[in-house]
């Protein structure tokens, strides 16, 4: 007996007759007595006798209803699966994320996300790209949110953004009377910069043009958050890119465009050989909004 005849022998079970399980499984009674007839020949003896008008299960029929009953809780099981694997609103979700991208950007998609998926497990750690291109290769994450291009081999890019730059500074700043700050107007003050040797900090003397050599890059910090940080306490002015500083995530920072041509690459990346799950799916989909909505055009 195949999955169907045992649907419908169930049915019947259940029903007491031919015409409730046609009610019971949404089909027409004559297409009920089709695969009865299949079933009882299919197992070899009688399924049900009819005595005076009525179905009744033979001895051999109520035994093996209990057994079909027993493996029919399993398959309601498996549909009960692939219903919530379909429509998920569980589920878990390991991040790696550059600093930039861990003060509001991803915090906030999680925050959405956890509105589709109720119990969604999230955890998110910030590492340097060496280190999450290891965790991506040997899977401790399931996806990466990184400030950098990708050339690993086995790592893929789900999509990829552009990053302008943004210069902050204390709120009673001179500089915070611009519009717009060029590289040109941080002549004369403290610069909070990265180390030379850094992508990120190439970047930013590509940013800075032939006014690097003018400037006072005094202060070194690894990452954008750092920079914030001194700015926030009055050590001087920062150059960072505009991620680490969407959603107003720093109290008391004036935060003004800096006029570069010079942009970063944010990408979402993936291990290559293992398939995304929807929550992630749903997670690449989510941050593209975020990202919108705080970012703009570039």
């Amino acid at each position: 007996m195949n999955l169907r005849q045992m649907e419908v022998f169930r049915a019947v079970m259940l029903t007491g007759g031919v015409g409730g399980a046609a009610q019971l499984l949404h089909v027409s009674q004559p297409a009920i007595s089709k695969v009865l007839a299949q079933a009882q020949k299919q197992a070899g003896f009688a399924l049900f006798e009819r005595v005076k008008g009525r179905l009744l299960p033979t001895p051999e029929g109520q035994q093996l209803h209990q057994e079909i009953d027993a493996l029919w809780r399993g398959v309601e099981r498996v549909r009960d699966v692939s219903r919530s694997l379909a429509a998920p609103r569980t589920g878990t979700l390991r991040l790696a994320v550059s600093a930039s991208l861990a003060s509001y950007l991803v915090p906030r998609t999680i925050a959405l996300l956890c509105s589709r998926f109720p119990g969604l497990k999230s955890h998110m750690d910030i590492l340097i790209a060496p280190i999450m291109v290891e965790a991506l290769l040997d899977n401790t994450v399931d996806l990466g949110v990184a400030l950098q291009p990708n050339d690993h081999p086995n790592l893929q890019s789900v999509q990829d953004w552009r990053c302008a730059f943004a210069c902050v500074m204390p709120e009673k700043h001179p500089l915070a009377r611009l519009e717009t700050v060029r590289a040109a107007d941080l002549r004369g003050h403290r610069i909070i910069t990265s180390g030379p040797h850094s992508p990120y900090g190439q970047a930013l003397l590509r940013a800075y043009g032939r006014e690097a050599d003018r400037l006072a890059l005094d202060l070194t910090v690894r990452s954008s958050t750092s920079a914030c940080w001194y700015a926030q306490a009055g050590a001087g002015v920062a150059v960072v890119d505009r991620a680490a500083v969407a959603g107003q995530s720093f109290h008391g920072l004036a935060v003004r465009p800096f006029h570069s041509r010079e942009r970063l690459v944010v990408s979402i990346l993936r291990n290559r050989y293992r398939p995304m799950s929807a929550v992630q799916q749903a997670f690449c989909e989510v941050f593209g909004s975020v990202w919108k909505d705080a970012m703009g055009k570039d």
